[in-house]
């Protein structure tokens, strides 16, 4: 192979517990990228590190050799300053929708490069294109413009930014390497710091329906993340956030952008604004902004954003949303207090309803999904709507009920409630801290 280097060797040494050096790094995903690296090969190594890590240095290597596998946008000549938001995943977190209007409305640009849902985390471009007409794929000059005109984009990434990590995502799906901690977290961050924005905010969800089950592991991911973004140049902050139970009270693609415009007009379950109001407050602070998001949810102005973005990408905000042709329901077996509606159980039966897909060419059924219509702590009497299942498909209804069982909990008293926001991980902190109650 070229460059004097060879694949079988630099797996070997990972393998064996070595360090690889930077140039190996370099030289491995620049060869795999360009399809010089088989995918037996990568795959090896993607196994070899999912069980030995990598240090921080290999880390901010592989990450980097991401990036130069394709293009980084420049986003300096804006008038605005850039911040950017991700989330890894949940069930009904519609958040995307309203923080990425909330927070131009206040004065910051928002170039949210965001993806579509693959089991049972739903994904943003899909509830955006349930809106008829709206379209997920820009250029980069169309993007800019609007970032540049509206303050707030929502689309697909480009084929251009990191293709490496295109590939290796699509390579640790089928090799059981996705739960590594540094691949996860080189996957995400090397498309945000292609992606151009000053500073970035992460939502590290944690509970049942998250990709991190325990805080311990979420607190590691947010770490890593918050390290990767300081070694680029990239101010990141990361909130580690509650996904026990679903957020808000719709999962599904229209279902959660009706709540999302409901919120948007100032109303919205209390917990989706809490959050969406605690991510817009760190990215405005990440990029010297005095302004009170919650403010801009009441006056209207964070809807007015709302509706230039959807229209900008062509999409009819005003349009009615689709919806499912059949409903049925899930009620109460008895009386007492819900003390537990597990987040997971909820999600995958949004899923098994048509919400979700099961392979990345999957279509997927905008009016599906389900309408939690209590949340713990909610006093109920036998007989009570707890949940609406929504599909156009009737024959789904009997494997999203089994999905749920065990999922709802009614119990003789109320559970123990804590805060939605678990903690807080700065660009500047080695530790973590609590956050602001």
């Amino acid at each position: 192979m070229s460059a004097g280097f060879d694949a079988v060797d630099i797996i070997r040494a990972k393998r064996d517990g070595g360090e690889l050096s930077d140039p190996q790094i370099d030289w491995m995903i620049g060869a795999y990228a360009a399809g010089e690296v088989p995918d037996e090969q990568m795959s090896a190594l993607l196994m070899a590190v999912c069980w030995r890590g990598l240090s921080p240095r290999e880390l901010t290597t592989w990450t980097a050799a991401m990036i130069a596998s394709g293009e980084r946008l420049d986003l300096s000549g804006l008038s605005r300053p850039t911040v950017d938001k991700h989330s890894t995943g949940g069930v009904g977190d519609k958040v995307s929708l309203v923080l990425a209007p909330l927070v131009a409305a206040c004065g910051a640009a928002v170039p949210q490069l965001s993806g579509r849902g693959l089991g049972h985390t739903g994904g943003t471009l899909d509830k955006l294109e349930s809106i008829p007409g709206w379209r997920a794929s820009l250029s980069v000059a169309e993007m800019t413009a609007q970032l540049e005109d509206v303050g707030a984009v929502i689309c697909a990434a480009g084929a251009g930014l990191a293709p490496a990590d295109r590939k290796l995502y699509a390579l640790r799906d089928v090799t059981g390497t996705v739960e590594s901690i540094p691949l996860i977290s080189a996957s995400i961050m090397s498309k945000k710091i292609a992606e151009g924005t000053a500073a970035l905010v992460l939502d590290v969800k944690v509970g049942t329906g998250a990709f991190m089950p325990d805080l311990a592991s979420a607190r590691e991911l947010a770490a890593t993340m918050v390290g990767l973004g300081r070694a680029h140049g990239v101010a990141v902050t990361a909130l580690l956030t509650a996904m026990d139970t679903p957020l808000g009270r719709t999962v599904g693609n229209a279902l959660e952008v009706r709540e999302a415009v409901e919120t948007l007009h100032g109303g919205g379950p209390g917990d989706l604004r809490d959050v969406t109001v605690a991510l817009a407050t760190e990215m405005l602070a990440a990029v010297g902004i005095d302004a009170d998001p919650a403010a801009a949810l009441d006056d209207g102005s964070a809807f007015a954003v709302w509706e230039r973005m959807i229209a900008a990408q062509g999409g009819d905000p005003d349009a009615v949303l689709p919806s499912a042709a059949n409903v049925e329901t899930v009620v109460a077996d008895r009386s007492g207090v819900v003390a537990r509606l597990d987040a997971r159980g909820v999600g995958v039966a949004a899923w098994r309803l048509g919400a979700g897909r099961a392979r990345k060419e999957d279509a997927v059924d905008f009016g599906a999904g389900v309408v939690c219509r209590v949340r713990p702590g909610d006093q109920v009497a036998t007989g009570d709507v707890l949940l609406e299942l929504h599909t156009d498909d009737p024959a789904r209804f009997g494997r999203a009920r089994e999905s749920l069982a065990g999922a709802i909990v009614i119990a003789d008293t109320a559970p123990a409630t804590g805060p939605i926001v678990l903690e807080r991980l700065g660009a500047a902190m080695s530790e973590p801290r609590p956050a602001a109650r």
